[in-house]
């Protein structure tokens, strides 16, 4: 047995994060020791003291060490919405749910451009195009294209693409057109996988991930907590993506949608939300942790654990009219903790 194997609790923790400090990934075994360390030492739900609370401070000298203390945000834009052939349980965009989201083909130049605006003057770091269904097909990557050499001309933003199982061409377009990063969530760990979605796989997600990455694209790539996994398999979601080559992970919380196969799910708590962010940093220490969807559930004093406890990124703002008042606060809660937009 290695040395740092033989540790329990703070003994363990402090080995850990030496490590991260270093930039070397946590072993999943041993973060889930801390975790049932806390649960034999102290109430599991107290983030703001014991082990839970050493644990999230580990994180944040971790976060602090490896990417300094700026918030890496960015937004997105619904390039088109709904009728997804696709039958993740999760989504409320899949056609066979009967959710009555929003549907359209393309966004109209007017809603693209006010929302890039939006995000420009706020100051957010990097904005992405989001599309429904399994993959973008070449001729509407073309019009997409379109839109993202034209940003060009009024926005000094990154560019980010979402657009499914793409191949190395339609990727190759994307790249000419100034897209630098591409985004293709794993979802879940690989071993959960397969009870959450049968029409895509694991391996044609890590396909595309690949190419994104031979064509010259960063990747981010992280997925979905609170659809009924366990924290073991959590870990192995940030595990999977860092190995995938992924520069972000972005965390998103289930909102159970009415109409999905997941509409009764029980919310995951906010303890399990913080402690899974921080543990997820020591796993991935040089990955941007970035929060994601569900942010607006949470609360105030949650969300801020979260950014002292490991998370260095943020999906900001909201869509159009409202984006000036979300960003406006998402500023002030950044500012709280120490971290500059």
């Amino acid at each position: 047995m290695n040395d740092i194997e033989s540790l329990q609790g703070t003994a363990l923790l402090a080995a850990i994060e030496e490590k991260a400090l270093r930039g070397e990934p946590a072993p999943i075994s041993l973060c889930l020791r801390l975790a049932d360390d806390i649960n034999s030492s102290q109430a599991p739900h107290d983030w703001n003291s014991g082990l839970f609370s050493a644990i999230c401070d580990a994180a944040d000298r971790v976060r602090e060490a490896l990417h300094g203390d700026v918030a890496d945000t960015c937004s997105i834009v619904n390039g088109r919405s709904g009728r997804c052939t696709e039958d993740c349980k999760w989504c409320a965009q899949a056609s066979r749910h009967h959710t009555g989201c929003r549907e359209y083909e393309f966004v109209s130049d007017e809603e693209y451009f006010s929302t890039l605006r939006a995000n420009d003057a706020a100051g957010v770091k990097r904005f992405s195009i989001v599309c429904s269904g399994r993959k973008v097909a070449m001729n509407d990557i073309r019009r997409f294209c379109d839109l993202y050499r034209r940003s060009q001309e009024i926005s000094g933003m990154s560019l980010c693409a979402s657009m499914g199982l793409l191949n190395r061409e339609e990727l190759q377009a994307l790249y000419d057109a100034g897209v630098r990063r591409y985004h293709c969530n794993l979802e879940t760990s690989a071993s959960y996988f397969p009870t959450l979605c049968t029409t895509h796989t694991r391996e044609d997600k890590l396909r595309t991930i690949r190419m994104a990455r031979e064509v010259g694209m960063e990747v981010c790539s992280g997925g979905i907590i609170g659809m009924g996994e366990t924290l073991a398999q959590r870990l192995e979601l940030a595990a999977e993506s860092r190995d995938a080559g992924a520069i972000s992970i972005p965390v998103n919380l289930l909102n159970p949608i009415k109409g999905t196969p997941l509409e009764n799910t029980p919310l995951i708590s906010e303890p399990e939300v913080v402690l899974t962010i921080a543990l997820m940093r020591l796993v991935a220490p040089k990955q941007t942790i970035r929060f994601a969807g569900g942010r607006a559930r949470m609360s105030a004093d949650a969300t801020a654990r979260m950014l002292r406890g490991g998370a260095n990124g943020a999906i900001v703002g909201d869509m159009l009219t409202t984006i000036g008042n979300a960003m406006e606060e998402d500023r002030k809660l950044f500012t709280s903790v120490g971290l500059k937009i």
